[in-house]
């Protein structure tokens, strides 16, 4: 018998944390982090983790489990998220995935193939983009495999050089990987999409890094600078601050707001393709109580 499974997923600042507390609570469910970043020890601010009071409320797996240093692959979280659904279930509790991150949701609820590695291909990728820059390596990915590159944010090396590590490997397109066009989850699933008006979602995400440029996050990321890895380095916020290390804190927002918005858009048109999902607006009256009755009735809980 399948384990039985609900997530909540949906852009950054659409309100999927605040929401995710009274669900759980709702549900007797525990949270597993769908995020990449959050999995990471003293990146706090920039990543909008969970407070201890949250995590003391309703508990949270995934979060604070690795040193920034640690070069986190997408086949570790997903065995480090399956564990915890595992546990979870043998709890007699209900595994939330709660997360924006659609690359690591398909990894862990589906059964999807990964393409090999060679420590050697990656570092002359990686001593390439140095030379020439990630958007250059980009364009290159572009004229081989355009499909992926649609998938990657221009700037975005790490995953660039990994579509491209693949390509040299296999001598295949790195979208040619057939099971990511499969939606045949290894669990019983029930998923759960928050949306909002392009403009009010604009606004959370404007308030959010204003909030988070209050709280420190400038200062933050600067003395976590040289313990970042490949992977850390690249979360939203640090990377614009580490990259402009001598831009004052206004031209910093701007830019982290310009980023941020990208990476919504991208996260709602990732999300759109996943016909599991059934959306809520998050900003309509009884939500809380609409998801509640969502899962209820998909999962035939009790």
């Amino acid at each position: 018998m399948k384990i039985k499974v609900a997530a909540l997923v949906g852009p950054t600042a659409v309100g999927k944390t605040e929401v995710s507390l009274e669900l759980a609570e709702d549900l007797d469910a525990e949270i597993v982090s769908i995020d990449s970043m959050q999995i990471y020890r003293g990146m706090d601010i920039g990543t909008a983790k969970p407070s201890k009071e949250e995590r003391r409320r309703v508990p949270h797996h995934l979060v604070d489990l690795y040193e920034p240093e640690h070069p986190l692959t997408v086949a570790e979280f997903q065995h480090e998220a399956r564990s915890a659904i595992g546990d979870i279930a043998e709890r007699g509790r209900l595994p939330l995935l709660v997360g924006g991150s659609g690359l690591y949701f398909r990894a862990v609820v589906d059964d999807l193939e990964f393409p090999p590695r060679s420590p050697e291909v990656r570092q002359a990728f990686e001593e390439e983009s140095e030379r020439i820059g990630a958007e250059a390596l980009h364009e290159r990915l572009r004229s081989l495999d355009p499909q992926a590159a649609a998938r990657i944010e221009p700037g975005n090396a790490r995953r660039t050089i990994r579509a491209l590590e693949v390509i040299e490997l296999t001598g295949r397109p790195f979208s040619a990987n057939d099971s990511w066009d499969r939606y045949e989850s290894r669990y019983e699933l029930a998923v759960a999409g928050l949306t909002r008006d392009r403009a009010d979602l604009y606004t959370r995400v404007g308030q959010r890094v204003s909030e988070m440029l209050a709280q420190g996050v400038i200062q933050e990321a600067r003395a976590l600078e040289s313990r970042l890895g490949t992977t850390a380095r690249q979360a939203l916020g640090y990377k614009q601050i580490l990259d402009s290390p001598d831009d004052p804190s206004e031209t910093i927002e701007e830019a982290i707001v310009r980023a941020t918005k990208r990476f919504a858009r991208r996260q709602e048109s990732w999300f759109r393709g996943d016909p599991r999902i059934h959306w809520f607006d998050a900003s309509a009256a009884g939500l809380r109580h609409s998801l509640k009755a969502h899962f209820t009735e998909v999962l035939a809980l009790p």
